[in-house]
């Protein structure tokens, strides 16, 4: 296994989901942030989880879990707070940036991207959906971790993609693992739906 550290920025406020915590949505028994903080320990020691100072209900979720919590004082300023924190974080490793709202992620779709990234440690590894639908997560490569460390705004890792496009590796992941996020009780209820 390659030497990486998992970022899950759990930062944001949850906004659209109109006085809800997406986070603490229930995935089966486990609260979402809970579940992707396990299927994370599932494949790789080194798990970074972002938070607001403020937020006991998510610290609570991840209570037991040996993950390191990394408070973002800057969190309102958009997700690219906690991707310059956790760039910041590392020493010496790639970089798994992993959503926090991705239910259909599995342990097996991390382990293929480390297993690409493994093969081919220069290059950025970016999940795609079955159909070539660019999504999450990405891989980062060590020397990509300045650049990560300057992002703004909440469009995350974008620019860092835009600039580094040619070295960018797709891996497409089954059904649309890579690109279901939930951000509003209208996508909870409808995943909910036909996941029953």
């Amino acid at each position: 296994m390659p030497n990486l550290t998992i970022l899950i920025p759990a930062a944001g406020a949850s906004s659209r989901m109109r006085g809800g915590d997406k986070l603490l949505e229930l995935v089966g028994t486990e609260p979402m942030l809970r579940r992707q903080a396990g299927i994370a320990l599932a494949v790789c020691p080194d798990v970074i989880v972002t938070l607001r100072p403020d937020d006991p209900d998510r610290r609570t979720a991840l209570s037991g879990l040996n993950v390191t919590i990394l408070p973002i004082t800057d969190a309102a300023t958009g997700m690219a707070a906690s991707i310059r924190a956790g760039a910041l974080a590392v020493k010496n490793t790639a970089l798994m940036i992993l959503p926090a709202d991705m239910p259909d992620l599995a342990p097996a779709d991390l382990r293929l991207l480390i297993d690409a990234f493994d093969q081919s440690p220069d290059q950025i590894i970016r999940a795609t959906s079955h159909d070539g639908t660019p999504g999450h997560p990405v891989i980062f490569p060590t020397d990509c971790r300045g650049d990560l460390a300057l992002v703004t705004g909440d469009q995350g890792a974008r620019a860092v993609l835009l600039a580094h496009n040619h070295r960018v590796r797709l891996i497409a992941l089954p059904d649309q693992n890579a690109t279901t996020d939930l951000d509003t009780p209208e996508d909870w209820a409808a995943w909910r739906k036909v996941t029953r």
